[in-house]
């Protein structure tokens, strides 16, 4: 197993020579570190099975089953799909997933630790993942958007990005909305969090998910965010994975933020997705404000 480092303090330990299918419980527990240490991992020159795939992510972790079963590879409950070509003559999973800047489960009480994507069919055209490092956000805000978050809690939903479904046909919208809203409330978690491994602070909000601030007004949630979405989408927070074939990615949504890109029209794209728990908090606890946007 040979390990490449990222310069200056960037992200992405990228990893040669490994044959995961039959990784040792030592080399696991350095993978492991790997991703603390640097957020994302990336395994060159892999070809797993469906079965293979699962049987790292259960190594690495406790595999995810996505709370909406049309996501599902069939047969493996556990893999998430993102898929634009049929199998079988029949469509699996659900295409242009993850669009836009978000965390895999933000918005639930008990969000994702961990994501691995495995792709199995690339597109001619260039087929890449974009992150950004929301401990780096954190560093770099302004003194006064730091003083306004740091006590704060921000308000997370998933029902904005729903995916209409074909049993949805003759449904009003309203009425869709408000069984996601039933389905997926929305949850609160502190703006700004502490790592459980490595004790670092990130900026924990997105403009996928993240739709409020705790007891401010529309108004000023609505300044607020949009301010901080403009801050952490600039060009010089963004790391670019362009994928090659037999790549898998393995990062830590506590710090990271990510986005997919887009896919020409025409061009076959086919992805599986594991989350993994690491059966430790998501973030340590802290003590937050009463429900008060702070001055």
């Amino acid at each position: 197993m040979r390990v490449t480092l990222p310069e200056n303090g960037g992200i992405g330990a990228e990893i040669t020579g490994l044959k995961i299918t039959s990784v040792s419980a030592e080399q696991i527990a350095s993978i492991k570190d790997l991703v603390y240490a640097h957020k994302l991992v990336i395994f060159r020159e892999q070809s797993l099975s469906a079965d293979e795939y699962l049987a790292f992510a259960c190594k690495v972790g406790r595999p995810q089953t996505y709370f909406q079963p049309r996501y599902h590879l069939p047969s493996y409950p556990e893999i998430f799909v993102s898929a634009n070509v049929p199998q079988d003559g029949k469509k699996v999973g659900v295409s242009g997933t993850g669009r836009y800047w978000h965390t895999d489960y933000q918005f639930f009480a008990e969000p994702l630790p961990l994501t691995m994507v495995y792709p199995q069919q690339l597109p001619r055209a260039r087929r890449e993942t974009y992150y950004i490092d929301m401990e780096n956000v954190y560093r770099r805000l302004p003194d006064d958007l730091r003083k306004r978050i740091a006590h704060a809690s921000f308000v997370h939903e998933g029902r904005w990005r729903y995916k209409i479904a074909p049993e949805d046909i003759d449904r009003a919208l309203i009425d869709i909305f408000e069984q996601m809203g039933k389905e997926v409330p929305a949850v609160v978690h502190p703006a700004v969090i502490e790592h459980p491994v490595t004790g670092r602070k990130s900026l924990y909000a997105s403009e996928g998910f993240t739709t409020g601030v705790v007891g401010a007004s529309h108004e000023e949630s609505k300044t607020l965010l949009n301010r901080l979405f403009q801050f952490i989408a600039q060009e010089q927070h963004i790391y670019t994975h362009a994928y090659r074939d037999g790549d898998i990615l393995f990062w830590d949504n506590r710090p990271l933020l990510h986005k997919a890109s887009t896919v020409p029209k025409g061009e076959p794209s086919v992805n599986y997705r594991i989350g993994v728990y690491d059966d430790l908090p998501f973030y340590l606890t802290q003590e937050r404000l009463p429900e008060r946007m702070t001055s």
